[in-house]
């Protein structure tokens, strides 16, 4: 087990197996939800082999792992002796409980922000995966057919278009499933509602009604918004059933309720709902790249390592996919400036550590996976505790989403954890590549600024590299 002393270090510190009511990750980010945050012994975590950080955030301990966090994940519940159970691994009764009363327990503004971005990690890492190799497949198809001959109607185009597809179209599924874990419902519920949305009896028909009330016409592949209305109401539908029905019929009559309830409310208000709601995203998108990305996306870009912070930025997923579901492209791409910023800034401490080459080492590895956009580890394990450095990141982001805001630079696909890998998602569908050409300056400003202010920096803070 290769995290096994991690394992019991993190187990210690927070606590005992007893204090925790639910174990999920992020990309980078072991996350433990705590029953009592202030018996946490942060500086045990922070010791723990093989991490590279921890914080205590929204009622959770985040050990931050990297790339690798996967397998720490499954060798934490391995060790502590919990199980898994959709997505989550959890106390049900006492996580069920805590996103009920969420709201009540936020005490503070900042207190919904951090659980709505626990909740909002929670829900959409898992998907990120799929998003990644769904948007990568579409970008390399498009270059094969503008750039290299391949027919539109060959099998290849038509596989690779397929797998596009599955990951973008199927969205209400994966979500509707996550959700549903997340929230404590049979997971295979949420798919299930999901599934019915996006099928073709339902999704674009027109002229349906049920029991005599006409259901409103929406194209519901590829869309956010409505099936997480439609878990949610299933959530407070399934828990008022729980409590009326009898144990004995609970198996099969909970669930056959639970739809014949949920799916009409979905379809008739729920769901159209969500989709004016989509196209109100897109519109104010729309608006605001029009009228003020100049200086929107400068401002988002220095501020986005903070939304890493709080987990806020897994709900861009959700404006990402409706702006390309509505508008073809979507202009969230502070957070691809934002990450090559947090890369040079990374990049330029490496540089300047010249005594210790096995610090060097790793805050050079922290800085490739930053530029490759996953910044968690540079901004934990490097950044956080020397911020002056952040002005750094800042200065590179501002000057970065300048021109990126001026000149509207598009993103064409979803490019989750955006870096220098994922930088395909910049090229037009129709081949032509200006809008290529303006990501690739953006990233260059992004970069050697923020280096250049770091290295600035870090000469007038000698101490940053010893």
């Amino acid at each position: 087990m290769k995290y096994q002393a991690m394992s019991e270090t993190v187990l210690k510190a927070v606590g005992g197996k007893e204090n925790i009511t639910s174990v999920t990750h992020c990309a980078t980010r072991l996350r433990i939800d705590a029953r009592d945050t202030s018996i946490i012994d942060l500086q045990l975590a922070k010791s723990a082999d093989q991490a590279l950080g921890a914080v205590v955030s929204g009622g959770q301990l985040q050990v931050i792992i990297g790339p690798n966090v996967t397998e720490a994940y499954n060798d934490f519940l391995d060790f502590a002796g919990i199980e898994v159970g959709g997505g989550t691994v959890a106390d049900d009764a006492q996580t069920a409980k805590d996103l009920a009363e969420g709201i009540k327990s936020g005490n503070t503004a900042m207190g919904l922000i951090e659980k709505f971005g626990n909740v909002s990690a929670q829900v959409f890492m898992p998907i990120v995966p799929a998003l990644i190799v769904g948007g990568l497949i579409l970008s390399i198809k498009n270059l094969l057919v503008n750039y290299c001959g391949l027919s539109t109607d060959s099998g290849t185009a038509q596989v690779l278009l397929a797998i596009f597809s599955a990951s973008f179209s199927f969205l209400p599924v994966y979500l509707g499933y996550q959700l549903a874990a997340v929230m404590k419902l049979q997971p295979i519920m949420g798919a299930l509602l999901g599934a019915i949305m996006i099928s073709s009896s339902i999704s674009g028909a027109e002229g349906l009604d049920f029991l005599g009330i006409p259901i409103p016409t929406n194209d519901y592949s590829s869309t956010v918004v409505p099936i997480v209305l439609g878990v949610v109401f299933m959530y407070f539908v399934d828990r008022g059933l729980q409590k009326i029905i009898p144990d004995v019929t609970k198996l099969f009559l909970k669930p056959l309720l639970t739809m014949i309830i949920v799916v009409p409310v979905e379809l008739i208000i729920l769901g159209p709902a969500g989709s004016m709601m989509g196209y109100a995203l897109s519109d104010a998108v729309t608006w605001l790249m029009d009228n003020v990305a100049f200086i929107a996306t400068p401002i988002l870009a220095a501020l986005n390592p903070y939304f890493v912070m709080l987990g806020l930025d897994k709900a861009y997923i959700a404006i990402e996919v409706t702006s390309l579901a509505q508008l073809g492209w979507a202009p969230i791409i502070f957070g691809f400036i934002s990450n090559l910023c947090i890369g040079g800034t990374s990049l330029a401490l490496a540089t300047a550590m010249k005594g210790n080459k096995e610090k060097r080492g790793m805050v050079t590895t922290v800085a490739v996976t930053a530029l490759c956009g996953v910044t968690e580890p540079a901004f934990y394990g490097c950044l956080i505790e020397r911020p002056r450095l952040l002005v750094g990141t800042a200065i590179g982001a501002l000057c970065a989403g300048l021109p990126a805001g001026i000149f509207v630079l598009k993103e064409y696909v979803a490019g989750a954890c955006p870096g220098l890998l994922s930088a395909l998602i910049f090229i037009a569908p129709d081949g032509s590549m200006g809008n290529f050409v303006l990501a690739c300056v953006v990233a260059i400003i992004a970069i050697v600024v923020s280096f250049i202010a770091a290295r600035v920096i870090i000469k007038k803070n000698p101490s940053y590299i010893e």
